[in-house]
């Protein structure tokens, strides 16, 4: 607002300025009046122009506003008191009510309304009393005018900074929101299932080792059985935490996978690991579907825990896994043939039953910026997941 007061300032010396040094007395006179109208025209064009740069100078300095002020008068007394020199003054107290506050507004139309009267009485002495009141009172009104304007900035810049803050604590909010939904999902989907295997092998063992006669070949498969997924939860662990300590840029997450062979390997990997027969469907030989490493591993984290929940909860006997390429996206089906989930199952009763496999599930598909469907299967038995994500550009043949 400053650099616009110096803009009106610009306009008005230089249509006043003829007028003023028409009217000044040969010699002397011209050339004081010449150096007022450069003085003045180019300090208003410096603050116009660089007013972030010359600005913070004359709010620490006023007196080079009164020195301003003293040029002006010249030029004012010059050109007389009835050009548009005059009309210049109230920017005066206008630009020190915005800049110095109610203090300086006050000093300032002080100051001008008194050099306007001295001209009107010394160059003017047949006026009204009313005309050579008026641009005074205007210096008056535009002070105020200026420091209640200065009030508004200081709240508007308050409020504003006020905002940004919660703005950030929000963001900062939702950061970490954010961070713990993900982990809790990284936790659930792998750490905690592995941990929960462990411990029914163990229950396992137990009870075969408490038998009366105790079967030695079962013993060892079932304490091999423990080992395995104990080294398994102690490398779920490490890969957790190398993912929470990894610094943007140490891991190359624009790699590309074939996310369908990844597929095909991870459902042969849970067949020989569930207690039911899983298929892969989907793939010709030679044709992938390449997808970055980062959105495959959550592809294949909700076709696990869909293999998952079948085989725990579903009472299941086999699941069919499918995928096929369609319209730019990936679409992966699993479907079992268990019981289902109960009528009227929605996520957030399951959320608070403690369940949150498929929370995690609905999650994981919303930041791949795709669908996730959960149902009853085709021939209306058992359950079926439909996952549906936007492949980008990414292998868009058929799989």
């Amino acid at each position: 607002m400053c650099r616009q007061v110096f803009g009106f300032r610009l306009a008005m010396i230089a249509v006043a300025s003829p007028a003023a040094l028409l009217n000044a007395s040969p010699g002397l006179g011209v050339r004081l009046v010449g150096a007022a109208v450069v003085v003045t025209f180019m300090g208003s064009y410096a603050l116009f122009r660089d007013w972030e740069r010359f600005g913070p100078l004359l709010l620490r300095h006023p007196s080079l506003l009164v020195v301003d002020t003293l040029f002006g008068a010249l030029l004012l007394v010059s050109a007389g008191p009835d050009t548009t020199l005059a009309y210049v003054s109230v920017c005066t107290p206008l630009l020190a009510g915005i800049v110095y506050g109610w203090r300086g507004a006050a000093f300032f139309a002080s100051l001008q309304g008194l050099i306007l009267l001295l001209v009107h009485a010394t160059l003017g002495p047949g006026e009204a009393v009313a005309e050579s009141l008026l641009l005074p009172g205007l210096c008056v009104i535009t002070g105020a005018v200026g420091s209640t304007l200065r009030n508004l900035l200081l709240g508007f810049g308050e409020a504003t900074e006020a905002l940004s803050a919660t703005r950030a604590r929000l963001a900062v909010t939702e950061a970490v929101g954010a961070e713990r939904a993900e982990l809790a999902r990284e936790l659930h989907d792998t750490l905690a299932k592995t941990l929960h295997g462990v411990a029914l092998a163990a229950e396992a063992l137990v009870d075969t080792a408490s038998a009366a006669a105790p079967d030695s070949a079962a013993l060892r498969a079932q304490a091999g059985l423990v080992a395995r997924s104990a080294r398994r939860a102690a490398a779920e662990s490490r890969e957790l935490l190398t993912d929470l300590r990894r610094v943007s840029g140490e891991q190359d997450d624009t790699a590309e996978v074939d996310v369908a062979g990844e597929l095909a390997a991870r459902v042969a990997e849970f067949a020989r690991r569930a207690p039911l027969k899983a298929t892969y469907e989907g793939r010709p030989p030679g044709t992938p579907v390449p997808m970055s490493r980062p959105r495959c591993r959550h592809v294949l984290t909700v076709v696990a825990e869909a293999l998952d929940n079948a085989a725990r909860h579903a009472e299941a006997s086999h699941a069919r896994v499918r995928s096929e390429v369609s319209g730019g996206a990936l679409r992966i089906t699993v479907q079992d043939d268990g019981r289902g989930l109960r009528r009227g199952t929605t996520v957030d009763e399951l959320r608070h039953s403690g369940h949150f496999g498929l929370l995690g599930m609905t999650e994981r598909a919303a930041f791949l910026g795709g669908t996730l469907a959960v149902g009853p299967g085709e021939d209306g038995r058992g359950t079926q997941v439909t996952l549906e994500v936007p492949l980008d550009g990414e292998g868009r043949r058929r799989c």
